[in-house]
């Protein structure tokens, strides 16, 4: 969620009395220090996975000079580039949930208030997000290991073995996704009840601090 016509943080004051003035200038929504441990672990995680894609252009440029340079294609390098671009896609939803990078297209969402924004994110999170992502682990898990049991591996020739490792890349962005859900909650239940209790989050190199 984006506000115009707000200052920088550095020109917001924190009041104490108002839930609404311990907002991270990414997400508008208060933090807590439950969901600020899982908003690190995930960005490490996201910020690691980023690195792919230096390698898959590697991979492309070297498949690309192998192929028109040399005349000498190679299956496996083609199934190393989608291997790699799948899971540094996969490993970075759950840190696009987490800065709220994700593109939204609400026309009546960005009219209403801070609070009115967190009731709709109260329900989408609990009704609509939080159930789909449980179904999903509750199938990806079944169908990674199947695939480990199975030994699978491509079936191209000279195609990548070890599918399963993919498969399991994906099971855990979907537990990934949920955390970041879980740490959405958190900030908007922060948000709605003061619960838990928000902590202000000062910019620059100013120390995080407790709002109390």
């Amino acid at each position: 969620m984006t506000v115009s016509g707000k200052g920088s943080p550095q020109n917001v004051r924190a009041s104490v009395s108002s839930t609404e003035e311990f907002i991270h200038h990414h997400t508008e929504l208060p933090t807590t220090w439950v969901s600020q441990g899982m908003d690190r672990v995930i960005s490490a995680i996201g910020k690691g996975a980023s690195w792919l894609w230096v390698v898959i252009t590697g991979v492309i440029i070297w498949a690309v000079v192998g192929r028109y340079a040399f005349d000498h294609g190679s299956v496996t390098l083609e199934e190393v580039q989608w291997h790699l671009a799948g899971m540094g896609w996969l490993l970075g939803l759950a840190y696009t949930l987490v800065v709220d990078g994700h593109v939204r297209v609400d026309v009546i969402h960005e009219r209403l208030s801070l609070k009115g924004q967190g009731w709709v994110e109260l329900f989408g999170l609990v009704f609509l997000l939080l159930p789909f992502l449980g179904l999903a682990v509750y199938e990806m898990f079944p169908y990674a290991y199947s695939s480990w049991q199975q030994g699978e591996t491509s079936q191209a020739p000279a195609g990548l073995p070890y599918r399963w490792v993919l498969k399991s890349i994906l099971a855990l962005s979907f537990v990934l996704l949920i955390l970041a859900a879980l740490s959405r909650l958190l900030k908007v239940t922060a948000l709605l009840f003061g619960f838990p209790k928000p902590i202000r989050i000062k910019s620059g190199n100013d120390k995080k601090e407790d709002a109390s």
